[in-house]
């Protein structure tokens, strides 16, 4: 039987002060709010620092027992098992490498599921596949516990001075209660909606940086073969136009509200110029396997009769291939570049 599991209320404070019963079961012995932290490695224990340095209730537990002795000299508690952990919290946070890393510390028999209460939450940190989050978010309601992705994008750096984004998925109110520890970890805490949303949202981040990194492979190669100092080039292309925004500020006003007309700068000469482009990577013999498909996409735009538009109509052809619609109102899009 799926139990409708309450969303527990938190109040976050230090050791020092107490907490209602997070249970929900009514007003209980007052006691301080219990963290757990499973997976202490580059990411992990960088964000422990941060829930350490604020002088929380901190429960600590990883595969290398090596990594806990810092953090027990400043207060923190070791556990010597996920399920020693999981009896003593009632938030817990993992740091894991992967998909089965997250199925076994959720599904051993020494697991969290196991072991955590009733309207205990968890939130996973991890890169994780969405399909494995829903599968064990799935099981966990059934024993009354809430679990959330919550993967995290940002260098480890950015991980002990607090600039991370946290995409989290899962029970908005939930999300809610926990948000201002979730703030002590990251600067951009965000809920993004269902459980498996989160993963969605870091996985399509990842996918596009891997993507336009690549590009910028191809580009810098080719200008450099064409005889440019690499300083040089890069020193240009930082000045252009696109080297000067935002990536994603770019699309709001043309693809994602399907407004291609009057052009800014129109299909047909951003295919010219690619082509002249291509034709000096044949000459000197450097593959643009990226720029080629780009390539197609306005060449079949063209042939659709699109070369007067504006060149980010190809993008088009994309939603039309994945069956989707994509279309934002101005006022989203205003709303959306005003958050920074």
């Amino acid at each position: 039987m799926l139990l409708q599991a309450a969303a527990p209320v938190y109040y976050l404070h230090a050791k020092s002060q107490e907490t209602p019963d997070p249970t929900g079961a009514g007003v209980g012995e007052a006691r301080s709010m219990m963290i757990g932290f499973i997976g202490l490695g580059a990411m992990g224990a960088r964000m422990v620092h941060n829930l350490v340095d604020a002088d929380l209730e901190v429960v600590i537990h990883d595969l290398d027992r090596g990594r806990g002795y810092a953090f027990e000299e400043r207060g923190a508690t070791w556990a010597e098992s996920t399920d020693e952990l999981g009896r003593q919290c009632d938030v817990v946070f993992t740091s894991l490498p992967g998909p089965q890393q997250m199925r076994e510390v959720a599904f051993d028999d020494r697991g969290l599921l196991s072991s955590l209460r009733s309207g205990a939450a968890w939130f996973d940190l991890t890169t994780n596949a969405p399909s494995t989050v829903r599968e064990v978010s799935a099981a966990a309601l059934e024993r009354g516990i809430h679990v959330l992705d919550a993967p995290v994008s940002g260098r480890p750096d950015g991980a002990r001075t607090g600039k991370l984004a946290i995409y989290v998925g899962g029970d908005a109110a939930v999300f809610e209660s926990f948000k201002p520890l979730l703030d002590k970890m990251g600067d951009r805490v965000m809920y993004v909606g269902e459980v498996g949303a989160g993963n969605t949202a870091k996985l399509m981040h990842n996918a596009a940086s891997i993507s336009i990194r690549a590009t910028i492979a191809e580009v810098m190669s080719l200008g450099v073969k064409a005889g440019m100092s690499p300083d040089t080039l890069w020193s240009a292309l930082r000045q252009g136009a696109i080297g000067r925004a935002r990536t994603f500020d770019s699309i709001g006003r043309r693809y994602l509200q399907e407004a291609y007309e009057p052009p800014s700068f129109a299909l047909a000469l951003a295919d010219k110029d690619l082509r002249l482009a291509l034709e000096l990577a044949d000459e000197l013999d450097v593959p643009m396997s990226i720029a080629r498909a780009a390539q197609a996409d306005y060449r079949e735009a063209r042939e659709r009769g699109w070369g007067d538009r504006d060149s980010q109509s190809s993008l088009a052809l994309q939603n039309e291939r994945a069956g989707v619609e994509i279309r934002l109102t101005d006022d989203q899009v205003e709303r959306i570049l005003a958050e920074g």
